[in-house]
């Protein structure tokens, strides 16, 4: 037996064609009131372990420039050397491995 998908699955015994709209709109809020949940936010905190330790330290990085000998690629972001240079368009290098 085929089936109609684009039925309608209510059907015309379930309801009433003289139905009112208000009286079909206080059915359906008196049927999907959704649970509230009380959480407290600290338990909600508590349950996530980050791993390692976090220490209250300031990070140091220092930045180093790229060198004469590197590009870093529009594609994927990456400082590259000169001999993974796959072409330049518009003043703008890609590698050879986003070119591939």
């Amino acid at each position: 037996m085929a089936t109609d998908y684009d039925e309608p699955r209510v059907k015309a015994e379930d309801q009433p064609a003289n139905e009112s709209l208000e009286a079909i709109q206080v059915q359906r809020s008196a049927t999907s009131q959704a649970p509230t949940i009380d959480v407290d936010e600290g338990e909600i905190t508590d349950a996530f372990d980050l791993p390692g330790e976090i220490l209250d330290e300031e990070l140091i990085i220092s930045v180093i420039p790229a060198r004469a000998d590197e590009f870093t690629c529009m594609s994927c972001v990456l400082v590259k050397h000169r001999t993974q240079l796959a072409r330049e368009k518009n003043g703008y290098e890609y590698c050879a491995e986003c070119e591939g």
